[in-house]
């Protein structure tokens, strides 16, 4: 193996490992309304069109990368659509309008939103 091949699996695997956690998260979840959809749709219509040059590419690491990108990529995208339609509706509200309980993008833990006069939230 020579070091440009080496070189090419070895930042393949880290690249991989940085990115597995996010992946993990955002399954284990299944809530992704913390990321971007401009940035998701945008990333895979990138790695779809990137496929062209690395098809070109003799067989190596960057098919493996690439292989990875693309995967995680459509399914964060999935997961993302998913999410959205999930959790539409989750903030209630009582009688007076006032917010009671807001659904956020961690786990979807919810937390109490403080209330002044006529149910303005409040700081």
């Amino acid at each position: 193996m020579d070091a440009a091949t080496l070189a090419g699996t070895v930042s393949t695997v880290l690249f991989a490992a940085a990115n597995l956690p996010m992946v993990v998260k955002a399954v284990r979840s299944g809530d992704l309304r913390s990321y971007s959809l401009s940035a998701l749709v945008m990333g895979n219509v990138g790695n779809a069109v990137y496929t062209v040059y690395v098809l070109s590419l003799p067989f190596g690491p960057i098919w493996i990368l690439h292989g990875f990108y693309l995967t995680t990529m459509a399914i964060m995208l999935v997961l993302y659509g998913v999410s959205a339609h999930a959790h539409r509706g989750r903030a209630t509200t009582t009688g007076h309008g006032a917010m009671t309980a807001v659904a956020f993008g961690h786990g979807g833990h919810g937390r109490r939103a403080r209330t002044g006069a006529g149910g303005i939230p409040v700081r």
